[in-house]
């Protein structure tokens, strides 16, 4: 099977790169683009997973609808070329319209129920769509749910096994001990339209206080002012996952990096206007201290890093939680292999999906087994 995957965000990269690896073991063929957006492609060459570059996207209403007009153009034509069986992606517009002019098959994942702009372009030329069970919208016959979270993909049990810290900030001759991570986006992303994060002043006073306590390394999607630099993240992006699990708290504008920290085990405060259903799951599980505001999160912040227990029984919970979500890319690669009867069979036996969480397994699922 040829499967043509699209990547717009370097989290989609972690999303694909084990199903990527495990269906090349198999006998498949993977061809990917990917947008040029941040570390995508650092952490695609650190992968060794071969990709074709579809370009940087634009910024604003218009500059975004340019960008799907050329980006569209450049996969039709690379999928000419490749001739797939079957696109998958994160739900690509670019993808999605690429399959429909070549009558493939899309199938989509998506956890970012509050993106109406780009759902309104890939759902209409999409013939599958799977999402986490608390996705608050319904796409009906086209739409499958599992109890899981996509962050899983590349974090689940026995799928990551971090480097010590401790060794690889000695790599960079950083002083050693406790650190938190800071993570900064830009919002200019399509999901983000009118919504915005903390100021600078708010950044510089976090950088202030959490640096009295612990060494503090800034992730930022934008350019850092040149007196913060010194905190820059030192690693390469492919190593971010390892500093975060051993942080002792990771403060974010980012809900994915948020749920990423939390499910390494490490203590997360969220700071977003944003609404979605998976991160109010996360906020009831526990996993995400949420704050609308800035206001109370540096204390709460500081409650934390000088409570010595806090991270052991929070990691605690996190392993308790996680072995009752579903291994995504497991269901992913059976859905891919099997597609589209995988599929047909998900809809009429969801019971199906049990079969991907470790504390309801029995044995793994077959199209003859239901």
């Amino acid at each position: 099977m040829k499967i043509f995957i699209d990547i717009g965000h370097p989290a989609h990269v972690h999303y694909f790169r084990h199903f990527s690896r495990m269906m090349k073991r198999k006998g498949h063929d993977i061809f990917i683009t990917a947008r040029d957006k941040e570390v995508t492609f650092q952490l695609l060459d650190y992968y060794h997973l071969p990709y074709e570059n579809r370009g940087k996207g634009k910024k604003g209403f218009w500059g975004k609808l340019i960008y799907l007009f050329q980006a569209d153009v450049f996969l039709v034509r690379k999928a000419l070329r490749v001739k797939p069986d079957l696109f998958l992606s994160f739900g690509s517009p670019y993808a999605a319209h690429a399959a429909w002019f070549l009558r493939k098959p899309h199938i989509a994942f998506d956890d970012t129920d509050h993106n109406p702009f780009e759902q309104f372009l890939y759902v209409p030329f999409t013939e599958s769509i799977i999402t986490p069970w608390v996705y608050k919208k319904d796409y009906g016959k086209q739409h499958v749910r599992f109890k899981g979270f996509m962050e899983l993909c590349s974090l689940y049990p026995g799928r990551f096994h971090p480097t010590p810290a401790a060794d690889l900030l000695a790599e960079r001759k950083i002083q050693p001990g406790p650190y938190v991570i800071l993570r900064f986006v830009s919002w200019d992303a399509s999901h983000d339209m009118g919504l915005s994060g903390l100021s600078l002043k708010e950044k510089y006073q976090l950088v202030k206080t959490l640096s009295l306590h612990a060494n503090v390394l800034i992730s930022s999607e934008t350019v850092l002012p040149d007196d913060l630099k010194p905190h820059a993240f030192p690693l390469h992006p492919a190593r971010m996952h390892d500093l975060l699990a051993g942080a002792e708290l990771l403060v974010s504008e980012s809900l994915t990096m948020s749920a990423e920290a939390a499910f390494l085990g490490t203590p997360v405060i969220c700071i977003s206007p944003a609404k979605a259903g998976t991160l109010d799951e996360e906020v009831r599980l526990g996993l995400i201290e949420l704050y609308r505001t800035s206001a109370g999160m540096l204390e709460r912040a500081l409650e934390v890093i000088s409570d010595k227990g806090y991270k052991a029984r929070f990691r605690k919970k996190t392993q308790d939680i996680v072995h009752n979500l579903c291994d995504v890319t497991a269901l992913m690669v059976w859905l891919v292999e099997h597609y589209p009867a995988s599929f047909h069979k998900l809809k009429e036996h969801p019971a199906l999906l049990m079969n991907f969480i470790p504390a309801s397994k029995k044995s793994e699922p077959q199209l003859t087994n239901v």
